[in-house]
């Protein structure tokens, strides 16, 4: 794999509106995706978001440190695309929510999953008008089928930015429980990822902590964050 990157070569990224939203300017050129496709984000935040992350790279162009333009393109070059195949593949999550696979043991860790998880399951059934239940061990457990139905209503209400930024959530913690919590505004995405991470948290306090997981825990939680913050941009009109 090539590890070339290009050069910067503009002096200032600006923001100014376009057709059906808000573009990014290099030197007043616009930006385009890896597709060739203009850049417009939904909101003016969003794109002074994106912006910032252009406007912060020095010499070479580092897309690793640009997350939320990656975001962006995810949304206008695969989402406009392959937005149904994406909702489906996201709503089956809700057949293996992490909060719904519950341990068999040792009781500290049964007590503690549920304490913390049932309440927000509770939550989420209650506003999504689903039916999701826990069970004890690994084994799949097949949910009632309107769970589905209800889960992919909310997805697809979400647009293309939103609903990338919705995969990150999902994707990371293994729920489309505590995903939800967050998009609803129901739990800040910090509680969120410690939640998604009880397991884990419950195992280092039993044997220590493992610092090369601990490690790829941290760029995981910082990838999760990040996600709230974009969709939360998708919103941010002003």
């Amino acid at each position: 794999m090539s590890n070339w990157k290009p050069k910067r070569f503009w002096k200032d990224a600006t923001v100014a509106e376009a057709d059906g939203g808000w573009q990014v300017l290099l030197d007043g050129r616009q930006v385009r995706t890896p597709a060739k496709a203009v850049l417009i984000v939904p909101t003016k935040a969003y794109a002074e978001a994106v912006a910032a992350e252009w406007d912060g790279q020095q010499d070479l162009v580092d897309p690793t440190t640009m997350p939320v333009t990656r975001s962006a393109n995810a949304a206008i070059d695969k989402l406009s695309i392959q937005r149904e195949e994406v909702i489906d593949m996201l709503a089956a999550y809700g057949e293996t929510d992490l909060l719904c696979y519950r341990a068999t043991g040792p009781q500290e860790l049964v007590t503690r999953q549920a304490e913390q998880w049932d309440p927000v399951l509770a939550w989420a059934n209650a506003r999504f008008g689903t039916a999701l239940r826990p069970v004890a061990g690994v084994m799949f457990a097949e949910q009632p089928a309107e769970n589905l139905s209800r889960i992919r209503d909310e997805l697809a209400s979400f647009d293309s930015f939103s609903l990338a930024a919705a995969h990150d959530l999902i994707a990371l913690s293994g729920s489309l429980v505590l995903a939800f919590a967050v998009t609803s505004g129901h739990l800040d995405a910090a509680a969120a990822w410690q939640l998604s991470r009880l397991d884990e948290t419950w195992q280092a306090e039993q044997w220590g902590v493992d610092d090369e997981a601990a490690e790829a825990a941290a760029i995981k939680e910082q990838a999760f964050l990040t996600a709230a913050d974009i969709f939360t941009l998708c919103a941010r009109r002003a």
